[in-house]
């Protein structure tokens, strides 16, 4: 677990970097962090229900990570993001782009564990 910690914080930190490139306001580079913030908990959860769940089922443990992912999603953008006063284009966008890459990575991770 500590592996896919890290390397989940690696590739969350270079899509931040590359996304601060098009958000470049302060509040934009806020919303990158919160989004990458958010992201990380919410990606070790959905990988603790896909690995607590086992090979058996594994397809059982990621359709209810996926469903954590979409209901955070929609959260953020109804809810959160407007209490923090992010802007929505940067939180929302963000926080997807790093809820994808990690879903990529998270295939990756249990294939090679397999």
């Amino acid at each position: 677990m500590a592996r896919s910690t890290a390397l989940l914080v690696g590739l969350i930190a270079f899509l931040a970097g590359i996304l601060s490139l098009v958000f470049q306001t302060a509040a934009d580079r806020r919303a990158l962090l919160v989004s990458a913030g958010l992201a990380v908990m919410v990606q070790l959860a959905a990988f603790g229900l896909v690995r607590s769940g086992g090979q058996r089922n594994a397809l059982a443990g990621w359709v209810m990570g996926s469903i954590l992912r979409g209901t955070v999603l929609a959260f953020y953008g109804l809810f959160l993001a407007e209490m923090l006063h992010l802007p929505l284009t940067a939180a929302l966008t963000s926080f997807a782009a790093f809820l994808f890459a990690s879903m990529l990575l998270e295939s990756m991770m249990l294939s090679y564990e397999s």
